[in-house]
């Protein structure tokens, strides 16, 4: 039985580094591969993309969470947004089966399109499945609110049946009110909280101001949690990677 759980959530950034000059999808790779993660959380995942694929010799021939996930880890996609040249989504890599997964347009407007995708998950020994919400909130302040409630609204069912739950991914919260939305409607703890008493800064990456990454859990005790600054990380995205250990409750 898996008792303890490694959990990752990053904004890719398209699998570029900051201010897009340089593809870091193979550093990104290797980087995830030595975190050694159960779960891993990605936004702003391409899909496809074409220019890209044009402008860089080196551009994986795969979409990116398929190629980010190679043999370690299963994966699923949602998509969110399609334009001129492919389309890109939220994304989960799982090294244990999915049994289900479910991506839910929460869009505010047509111009931001956002998603939230639901993935369910078969953890050896476990007698409960994992229920994985991957998130990329708006930048809006009016729009965060509204998605944060079709969160509530889509975990409702499965807070009350006492089934584990993570919610990570990009949350634009620099304000800091998911907390106090989901732990009173779902009974949830973001790790950082928990671990050291407040959230963690993981943007922009060079030098990290605002606390935008989270990941929330339900049915889980906090062992750690970190973010990881510094090379590689820094020069992966404009965001940082941030990480949990878990003990199923």
């Amino acid at each position: 039985m898996s008792a303890r759980l490694r959990v990752v959530t990053l904004n890719i950034h398209k699998g570029l580094s900051q201010f897009n000059r340089r593809m870091v999808i193979h550093e990104l790779r290797e980087g995830l591969r030595a975190l050694a993660p159960d779960l891993v959380f990605l936004q702003e995942v391409q899909g496809l993309n074409e220019r890209h694929a044009l402008r860089f010799a080196a551009w994986p021939g795969a979409p990116q969470h398929e190629f980010l996930a190679g043999g370690d880890w299963q994966h699923v996609y949602g998509l969110n947004r399609v334009h001129q040249h492919g389309h890109y989504g939220n994304a989960v890599l799982s090294r244990f089966p999915f049994v289900s997964s479910e991506n839910e347009d929460i869009s505010d407007h047509r111009f931001e399109r956002r998603g939230l995708l639901h993935a369910v998950v078969k953890v050896p020994g476990w007698k409960r499945n994992l229920h994985c919400l991957c998130v990329h909130l708006s930048l809006h302040e009016r729009g965060r609110r509204r998605q944060l409630d079709a969160i509530a609204e889509r975990l409702e069912e499965f807070a009350d049946k006492r089934l584990p739950i993570i919610v990570a991914g990009d949350f634009n919260d620099w304000r800091q009110r998911a907390s106090r939305i989901l732990e009173r409607s779902l009974g949830m703890t973001e790790v950082s909280v928990a671990a050291g008493g407040r959230h963690l800064r993981t943007f922009p990456s060079l030098l990290p101001l605002l606390r935008l990454d989270r990941i929330y859990v339900r049915g889980f005790a906090i062992v750690r949690s970190q973010v990881h600054r510094g090379a590689p990380w820094s020069l992966l995205s404009d965001h940082l990677a941030l990480s949990a250990e878990l003990e199923r409750a």
